[in-house]
């Protein structure tokens, strides 16, 4: 099942994807989603994050190969920072380049888990009871400020910084499905989930003994090789640009790039 979340009367409201049409519904994905209505040309409506979440978490350096091209070792434990929850936009909404080093904004492609209730201290064998699905992400970058700082939170908090969507997809092995990211078409990274260091459900089941993870928490779960900053020479976001991330089984995430005004 793929869950979408969309502007109908000024107001948002969930639905269901299959194929080229929505069936909009009452309720919500943490207690029940109700058919209502007619269904509606998925085209004609205006797609928004499909989740608006209380927590984005997020876990750098798990893929083998972009801790590779980076240079570090990969890491003991999974390494954890967080966005702010207004850094979050949706499909089609712009990533908008910021005063602060306009010229070494990143894009990064990630497979992000969407916890569907509440969760704490979860064993390994029981996480795939509390995630809802999977969605899409870009854990955009400015990597002037991530690289000047000893934290994270800067770097990675600017608003619409973190794209997500267009779907969640329900019923996904979220361990192995191939993802790709392309800047005006031309493909910058090609992977799977398959070569993350941690698995999905390493990652749930380790941050959940940290926090209480609540219903509608997204976890970034790092993104693979060819970022930006690691090309010679690198390879930045410019006003105009297009950047598409695509992950099996949940769809296409596209957002233009503007200067900020």
């Amino acid at each position: 099942m793929k869950i979408v979340r969309f502007m109908a009367d000024e107001q948002p409201q969930y639905g269901i994807v299959e194929g080229e049409r929505l069936f909009p519904c009452s309720g919500d994905p943490f207690t029940e989603l109700t058919k209502q209505g007619k269904a509606l040309a998925l085209r004609s409506v205006k797609l928004l994050s499909p989740i608006s979440p209380p927590n984005v978490i997020c876990v750098g350096l798990n893929y083998k190969r972009h801790a590779q091209e980076a240079g570090v070792d990969f890491p003991s434990k999974p390494l954890i920072f967080l966005k702010p929850t207004t850094s979050v936009c949706g499909p089609g909404d712009p990533i908008v380049l910021p005063f602060h080093d306009p010229e070494k904004i990143d894009y990064e492609i990630e497979l992000a888990i969407v916890i569907g209730k509440k969760a704490k201290c979860i064993p390994e064998v029981n996480v795939p009871e509390f995630i809802l699905g999977y969605t899409i992400a870009n854990d955009v970058s400015n990597r002037g400020a991530q690289f000047q700082e000893s934290q994270w939170a800067r770097g990675k908090g600017y608003d619409t910084f973190c794209p997500l969507g267009p779907s969640i997809a329900t019923d996904l092995d979220g361990d192995h499905l191939n993802l790709i990211c392309r800047l005006d078409g031309k493909v910058m990274q090609a992977s799977n989930t398959s070569d993350m260091i941690f698995s999905t459900r390493q990652l749930v089941s380790y941050i959940s003994e940290c926090m209480t993870l609540l219903p509608g928490t997204v976890i970034l779960t790092g993104t693979p090789e060819g970022v930006g900053f690691v090309r010679k020479p690198p390879v930045f976001l410019k006003e105009g640009q297009i950047v598409e991330c695509e992950i099996e089984g949940i769809g296409i995430l596209s957002n233009p790039v503007v200067r900020q005004r």
